[in-house]
């Protein structure tokens, strides 16, 4: 990430204003899930008697988060956000095992999906890429705020805390809080309110190529795609 943005700075640097903030996506861009999401289930199936191949469910969860809906949840209120996650989620794994044809084998699904839920709350299943942090230090020497901007949950709190990554960031902006899913600009715009910045003051960088690069470049920042 680090090499990516510094040529794109380096060699443009002379025709484009350098950022007042840079927002980075989370999971895909700044960690990841350490081996793959079927293992994480796998495993922790494993405690409650359910022995399951990793590789059919991670192909299985795929399936499952990509046709769910946007994990956006209007009309609730902000006490309500926290309880609707939890039933997005469970409904994505729920999914996954019936699709790999285990969601029979538990006892207690409810168990087992709630010590799951938490689990990806803390480091654990979290793997931080390398060049993060050397990048995120560069960039605060420069004086480019930087904003986290995701689709992810209001567990990203903890967990950029618990990868100490929280004190890079003067900004967390997620899509269930604010109402919005990337590529919606209304969360870009959301994240810009933050730093009182203009968009064409702002880059994005984040490594899905339609939620990240063009719904970024449709709000109107500079959108850069992080390809892992």
């Amino acid at each position: 990430m680090t090499q990516i943005v510094r040529n794109t700075m380096d060699s443009e640097l002379s025709d484009v204003k350098q950022p007042k903030v840079i927002f980075l996506d989370a999971v895909g861009t700044m960690f990841g899930v350490k081996g793959s999401v079927g293992e994480v289930y796998a495993q922790i199936a494993q405690q409650f008697g359910v022995t399951v191949p990793a590789d059919r469910v991670n192909s299985a969860f795929y399936q499952s988060f990509k046709t769910a809906p946007p994990p956006v949840f209007p009309g609730k209120q902000p006490e309500e956000i926290p309880q609707c996650e939890f039933e997005w989620w469970e409904a994505i794994a729920r999914n996954t095992f019936q699709k790999v044809g285990f969601l029979d084998s538990f006892t207690d699904f409810s168990g087992y999906f709630s010590q799951l839920y938490a689990h990806f709350s803390t480091a654990e299943p979290w793997v931080l890429y390398p060049d993060v942090l050397q990048a995120l230090q560069s960039w605060q020497k420069l004086g480019i705020e930087l904003g986290v901007l995701s689709n992810f949950d209001s567990r990203l709190h903890s967990v950029l805390q618990a990868l100490d990554l929280s004190k890079f960031f003067t900004s967390v902006t997620i899509s269930t809080e604010v109402g919005a899913a990337k590529p919606d600009p209304q969360i870009f715009a959301a994240a810009l309110d933050k730093h009182q910045c203009s968009a064409d003051l702002a880059w994005h960088v984040g490594d899905s190529l339609q939620e990240d690069y063009h719904g970024a470049k449709a709000a109107g920042l500079r959108a850069i795609w992080l390809q892992r």
